[in-house]
């Protein structure tokens, strides 16, 4: 069976502080034979109402899949905690791969980094297409011109040469 459990961790707590809690927690998950399918830091998130005289915590979701003893060894764990304010864990009928929709919400930095290198490449190199367009025209039309101006003077040439013979 998986098992979701979300717990929030007093502000306070910094947030190296915070991953050690939860690398605690998931060894005593895996002592008790279950094993950690997910897990989401969510950052530091302002609560729904103040808990404690605190208005945030760091959120964090844990993903189990064991039997139930082990997630009764994760809710003992979390009860003697004093870092953690509140905790919930629901049974899940089936388990996604999806990211939780907060993940999916937010890019992580590196995506967004990605992203805007991305994006800024592609403006790049739509300017320099454009660029490139307009300099191409502007040599065709030289070119053209160039064209029409020997034309006019070949048409001169016979022109004179006409009136020269006759």
């Amino acid at each position: 069976m998986y098992y979701e459990t979300i717990f929030i961790v007093n502000p306070d707590v910094s947030q190296e502080n915070t991953e050690e809690l939860t690398d605690a927690l998931v060894e005593r998950v895996e002592k008790a034979a279950g094993r950690i399918v997910k897990r989401e830091y969510w950052g530091s998130r302002p609560l729904a109402y103040s808990i404690a005289k605190r208005k945030r915590g760091h959120y964090v979701l844990l993903v189990t899949d064991g039997e139930p003893a082990a997630i009764q060894a994760l809710e003992a764990a979390i009860r003697l905690e004093e870092r953690v304010m509140r905790f919930l864990t629901t049974r899940l009928t089936e388990l996604s791969d999806a990211p939780s929709p907060l993940m999916r919400r937010k890019p992580a930095p590196a995506e967004e980094a990605v992203a805007t290198d991305e994006a800024a490449a592609e403006a790049k190199t739509d300017e320099a297409t454009t660029e490139a367009k307009a300099e191409e025209t502007k040599v065709e039309e030289k070119t053209e011109e160039a064209e029409e101006a020997k034309v006019e003077e070949k048409t001169e040439a016979a022109a004179s040469s006409e009136e020269a013979s006759a």
